[in-house]
């Protein structure tokens, strides 16, 4: 049997990966399931019916929560992780990996996640966020972590935190594609600033975006000094971690952990614009299951994302659309931003 596509490339990877680079034990699987998805579709689902449409459809995993971005924007309130029945459905009926959303900095709804047995934990910023200070120090898991980022110094805190897999964050719920387009134009200008610095220039970079991680002494108005985080000490251990991130990044040109766009695609278009762009694969939720065909939406959006460099496959895949995208809103009328929520 010949090896082939992502499975073989992340292969490849492992054998030209330095090992002793990794910062956990675990980071190996880890990042090799989230490389498994590489080139692929994850959709949002909310029951076992729409697993199977995904399934089918192509998708390379699937995302189990109780309603999808569009619907906890309207909603409102508090939203939290899903309740575990629900993940369980999904999970007893789907043959792909199943994720879910746990809050940003919600170890509990983590922790319930990994005992369910899922296959990745997004610390989601659709959900309502439970720690304005941290989020989850993720190299304590079993599982792998994906995480959102607006720009390259968040990715880097992410990456130093565990996650491996990382999400251009977009604006989700709304169908519309600027602000994954922006945030994946932003990491990717960041990335060529990095290879354009020194050692010294690296150093100071280092030193900005450890300087987050100083948010909670900041909030407070009180003398002396406590430089703790859930991830360890803020002192020359983790400035140099942070700093071999940065230099795997100058080395490789890109991210170091497989890097999807997310939040805003709504077309096939929209998610060959994307991939078009860079990324490693695409994130859809409301897009799909908020357009009047779910079905032949997820098939198409499969479709332009496999061949998104050629034209008459796009083509093919936006002419299969008999029914209409979701209406979609301006980032300018929104209440929330959630790509504003865990930098």
């Amino acid at each position: 049997m010949f090896l082939k596509g992502a499975y073989l490339e992340w292969l490849i990877d492992m054998v030209r990966t330095d090992f002793t680079q990794l910062r956990n034990g675990s980071d190996l699987l880890k990042r090799g399931f989230a490389r498994m998805q590489q080139g692929g579709v994850i959709m949002d689902v909310v029951n076992p019916d729409q697993a199977a449409i995904a399934e089918d459809a192509g998708a390379v995993a699937v995302m189990a929560l109780e309603r999808v971005p569009a619907d906890i924007r309207r909603d409102g309130g508090v939203a939290r992780m899903s309740h575990p029945d629900m993940i369980q459905g999904i999970l007893d009926c789907t043959s792909i990996p199943v994720m879910a959303k746990a809050r940003i900095g919600h170890e509990g709804e983590a922790r319930v996640l990994e005992s369910m047995g899922v296959d990745m934990v997004d610390e989601s910023e659709v959900l309502t966020p439970a720690d304005p200070f941290f989020h989850i120090n993720k190299n304590d898991y079993s599982i792998p972590f994906v995480c959102g980022a607006t720009g390259l110094g968040e990715a880097v805190r992410r990456i130093y935190e565990g996650a491996s897999m990382i999400r251009t964050k977009g604006e989700a719920g709304t169908g519309n594609l600027v602000a994954a387009v922006t945030h994946a134009r932003l990491i990717d200008q960041e990335i060529r600033q990095i290879q354009s610095l020194d050692e010294i220039g690296i150093q100071k970079v280092t030193q900005m975006i450890l300087q987050r991680y100083h948010v909670l002494a900041d909030a407070s108005d009180l003398l002396g000094v406590h430089p703790m985080t859930p991830f360890g000490p803020i002192d020359d251990t983790m400035r140099n971690g942070i700093q071999s991130i940065l230099l795997e990044v100058k080395e490789m040109g890109r991210l170091p952990v497989v890097t999807f766009s997310a939040g805003g695609i709504a077309t096939p278009a929209d998610a060959s614009h994307m991939m078009r762009m860079g990324m490693d694969g695409i994130f859809v939720g409301s897009g799909i299951f908020k357009s009047t065909d779910p079905k032949t939406m997820a098939d198409a959006i499969v479709l332009a994302t496999a061949h998104f460099d050629n034209a008459a496959k796009v083509t093919e895949a936006m002419a299969m659309m008999l029914g209409k995208p979701m209406k979609g809103d301006e980032l300018e009328t929104l209440e929330i931003r959630y790509d504003q929520r865990g930098q």
